[in-house]
């Protein structure tokens, strides 16, 4: 079942989001197996981050190397709101 993961963490600014997703890249997690959609919104140093899984079991394996990452960084992005998808509709 997808799940819906949003991680609102006390603070994140474009620069931090913008490294993380470098160093996601050079670990060949850029584009994750089982992540259906991401979004990055919000403002300053308020960024959220809101993604599409196709199964909890893809996205804690993703944590393996998001983690670690996020460590490197300095990002502490408190524990996600994980919820089941109910339905999606596109356009």
């Amino acid at each position: 079942m997808a799940i819906a993961v949003v991680f609102t963490p006390p603070s994140m600014s474009a620069e931090e989001y913008d490294e993380i997703i470098r160093k996601l890249k050079s670990a060949g997690a850029g584009n994750p197996k089982g992540r259906l959609h991401h979004f990055c919104y919000g403002s300053g140093e308020q960024l959220r981050v809101f993604d599409m899984w196709d199964s909890p079991e893809s996205f804690e394996a993703f944590g393996k190397t998001l983690r670690p990452i996020l460590s490197e960084v300095g990002l502490d992005p408190g524990a996600p709101a994980v919820s089941d998808i109910h339905n999606t509709i596109e356009g």
